[in-house]
């Protein structure tokens, strides 16, 4: 696996993927920035009593639809590398199982966005500052508000990984994926078995923990039930 992720990243290395990934939590910045900077009076009374739980709550709300979209292109950027070539039988005859191939397309995914998570906690960290909110930081609360959403999208990266690998026409995996995030902005009064809800971290409970144990539970899940189809496909 190890030699299959390095081949990953190598393959990844001169495309539009990398700089993907530092647009998300840039874009996401950049417009909390002005956000902030139009509506700065109105937001800090807002946010009087707790100016960084303010910032970072609304820093959230865009960062999830970011990482819905961004999961969706991402699962379909690297695996059109092997499309676009008609690559993927030379892929397979190479000494590697499917099951690394498919692994190594999703734990990709996975890795990336978890950078980009990163990326974005530091930039809310710098925005923060730059707006002088102080340096007294909810870490806690930032991290949970940067990563639960990603941790508790999981599903949806192994059902796009799925697609993206398993349709050379990547409009059907972008289509959906596209179209789930969208409904996932609208999912406030979904009930709470529903992925849809779970990036947005709201259940009856009013533990966002549960959201981030349900994502992971059905990703597993739906990991191994689409490395199953992939390992019994043709692949032309």
């Amino acid at each position: 696996m190890a030699r299959v992720m390095v081949s990953e990243f190598l393959k990844i290395r001169r495309k539009m993927i990398l700089f993907l990934i530092l647009l998300g939590p840039m874009g996401v910045i950049g417009l909390e920035a002005v956000n902030f900077g139009v509506r700065y009076d109105w937001l800090t009374g807002v946010y009087k009593d707790d100016l960084w739980r303010g910032l970072i709550g609304e820093v959230s709300m865009l960062s999830i639809l970011t990482i819905l979209i961004g999961l969706t292109i991402l699962t379909s950027m690297i695996a059109t590398i092997e499309h676009q070539t008609n690559a993927w039988k030379q892929l397979l005859a190479l000494p590697i199982s499917k099951t690394q191939v498919f692994t190594g397309k999703a734990l990709l995914t996975v890795l990336l966005l978890f950078v980009s998570c990163l990326l974005l906690a530091i930039g809310t960290i710098v925005l923060g500052l730059l707006l002088k909110f102080g340096t007294d930081i909810p870490f806690l609360y930032l991290i949970e508000m940067c990563f639960f959403p990603y941790l508790a999208s999981l599903p949806f990266i192994a059902v796009q990984t799925w697609l993206a690998i398993t349709m050379k026409n990547q409009a059907v995996p972008l289509m959906i994926g596209i179209v789930g995030a969208i409904v996932s902005m609208y999912s406030m009064n979904f009930p709470d078995w529903v992925p849809w809800k779970w990036p947005l971290l709201l259940n009856d409970w009013d533990m966002p923990v549960y959201s981030v144990l349900a994502g992971l539970a059905i990703g597993i899940l739906l990991y191994f039930i689409g490395l199953l189809d992939f390992n019994r496909r043709d692949v032309k």
